[in-house]
C-alpha cells in the first residue's frame, strides 16, 4: 500500500502548524515551522485567498496528516461515521483517536503517531493479553495495552519508564508496569486535536 515517504516537516509547515510527527524534534529549536513557518515550494510565502472548498479541503488534508491515513483510509471512516448514531463529525474523531497506534501514543509508549504503528506492527504490545499487531485496531473501554515481556528488556522502553506521562483523562497509565488501561471511550471535549471537523463533514456532503 502506498504511503507518504516524504519529509514530515514538510507537512507540517503546509498545514501552518505542528502536528508532531517527528517526536521530539518537534519540541525542539529544529522544528521546521519554528524557523519557516509558511508553506513549502516556490510560491509558499505568497499570500493567497483560500475558497471555502480550499478551507474544508485542507481541515480533511490536516486530520488525515494527524492520524497518518491515506485517502482511502480515511474516506472509509468517514462513511463509518456517518452510519454511527450522533454527530458525523464527532464520530470520525473519536473513531480516529481510539486506534490502537494512536491510544499507543496517547500513553506514552512513543514519541508519534509514527513510532506507535511501528512500534505495534512490529508486536511490541499486548491487548487483554494477547498480541496484536494491527495498528487500526479500535479500543474499547476496560481494554488493558501492555508492553510485551520481551520486549520491556529494549532501551525505548527502559526510557519510558523513567518519564513523567501525562495522558488523557480517558486512559491511565503505570510507567513501572509499562500498561495502560482504556477507562472510558473519549468525548470530543477529550480530543485536543486542532481540527474543525464541521469542515471536513461539509467537505464530504457535496
Amino acid at each position: 500500500m502506498a504511503r507518504y515517504t516524504g519529509p514530515s516537516c514538510r507537512l507540517c509547515r503546509r498545514e501552518g502548524q505542528k502536528m508532531f510527527l517527528k517526536g521530539e524534534r518537534c519540541y525542539s529549536s529544529k522544528c521546521a515551522v519554528e524557523k519557516r513557518n509558511y508553506a513549502p515550494g516556490q510560491h509558499g510565502q505568497g499570500r493567497k485567498k483560500v475558497s471555502d472548498y480550499g478551507l474544508q479541503l485542507r481541515e480533511k488534508q490536516k486530520a488525515k496528516r494527524f492520524y497518518g491515513l491515506l485517502e482511502t483510509q480515511f474516506k472509509n471512516y468517514f462513511v463509518k461515521a456517518e452510519k454511527r448514531k450522533g454527530q458525523t463529525g464527532e464520530n470520525l474523531l473519536i473513531m480516529l483517536e481510539t486506534r490502537l497506534d494512536n491510544v499507543v501514543f496517547r500513553m506514552g509508549f512513543a514519541s508519534s503517531r509514527k513510532e506507535a504503528r511501528q512500534l505495534v506492527r512490529h508486536g511490541h504490545f499486548t491487548l487483554n493479553g494477547k498480541k496484536v499487531d494491527i495498528p487500526s485496531l479500535e479500543v474499547k473501554a476496560g481494554d488493558v495495552i501492555k508492553v510485551k515481556e520481551k520486549s520491556t528488556s529494549s532501551p525505548k522502553f527502559k526510557e519510558v519508564r523513567e518519564m513523567s506521562i501525562s495522558t488523557p483523562s480517558w486512559i491511565t497509565v503505570d510507567p513501572d508496569k509499562l500498561e495502560g488501561k482504556v477507562l472510558a471511550l473519549p468525548t470530543r471535549g477529550d480530543i485536543d486535536t486542532p481540527v474543525a471537523e464541521h469542515l471536513i463533514v461539509e467537505l464530504y456532503s457535496k
